[in-house]
């Protein structure tokens, strides 16, 4: 008897420090909080890059349709924050070259998908978007990512619009949860096996919503295919915190994407407006 206890008394406290681990955090005072609803996944662009992803021609068909936007922003080799997905150029431009490492001018000279677009600076995106729908801002993981930070938190500062931001990389969301606390902030994860390039003790810190105890996000943005059968992650709804589905194509379940995730980031297909 005195060991079932024992054993129940153990369970419960690694409980409680699983609670305290992931936990959500407080909502900023007078911040914007995540809105509701669908957000086209690096603007809304069809699957054979026509418009391409992440070019003012795809953020302004979203606008136009009314969806929100989740977007990427990067760092230049000359410290302009520019919207583009990837470390290198390869999938996009046809150039074998990471993006830190080019000029806002040496970008400017290429094309994305072999299409007239280019890739667009972050300020030309607010510009367009102009407040009219809510954007989810990713930031990647660069190796000035601090500066990365600061450039995009003052262009967002002087935004007039609904946003928050997100990313993989903990050090960036704790970023902004010390510098800029009053900014909706969002720790970005997926399934353990996802993460292939990493240790397997940092593969299952990410899964299971570790690092929220340094960067308490106040949402969490999740791989739909992974997000059924998480303890860390029905734990942190259940404590109050807000879930994003990402990324949901129309094969998926939407009801479960409704039910279960608080705004839901969609490609290649237009999805009701669920509130």
């Amino acid at each position: 008897m005195t060991g079932v206890v024992l054993a129940l008394g153990i369970l419960l406290l690694l409980f409680l420090l699983l609670v305290f681990l992931v936990a959500p955090g407080r909502p900023p005072q007078g911040g914007a909080a995540l809105p509701p609803g669908e957000f086209a996944h690096r603007g809304l662009y069809e699957k054979n890059q026509r418009p391409p992803e992440n070019s003012l021609a795809a953020f302004g068909r979203a606008v136009k349709a009314g969806y929100g936007i989740e977007l990427d922003v990067n760092l230049t080799a000359d410290g302009h924050a520019v919207v583009f997905h990837d470390d290198t150029l390869t999938r996009m431009c046809g150039l074998e070259r990471r993006v830190n490492d080019c000029t806002l001018r040496e970008l400017r000279g290429l094309a994305l998908a072999g299409t007239g677009e280019g890739i667009p600076l972050f300020s030309e995106v607010l510009q367009l978007v102009d407040g009219r729908v809510p954007l989810i801002v990713e930031l990647k993981n660069c190796p000035r990512y601090q500066e990365l930070c600061k450039v995009t938190a003052a262009a967002l500062k002087a935004y007039g619009g609904s946003y928050c931001v997100e990313s993989f990389s903990p050090l960036i969301v704790r970023w902004f949860k010390t510098k800029a606390p009053g900014v909706v902030r969002g720790q970005l994860a997926m399934g353990s096996a996802r993460y292939r390039n990493l240790p397997w003790y940092l593969r299952f810190s990410a899964a299971n919503l570790l690092s929220n105890v340094l960067t308490r996000p106040h949402f969490v943005a999740y791989r739909i295919e992974d997000a059924r059968h998480s303890l860390p992650l029905t734990l942190y709804r259940a404590l109050g915190g807000k879930l994003v589905a990402w990324t949901v194509h129309e094969k998926d379940d939407q009801q479960f994407a409704g039910q279960k995730f608080h705004s839901r980031i969609f490609e290649w297909y237009r999805p009701k407006q669920v509130q």
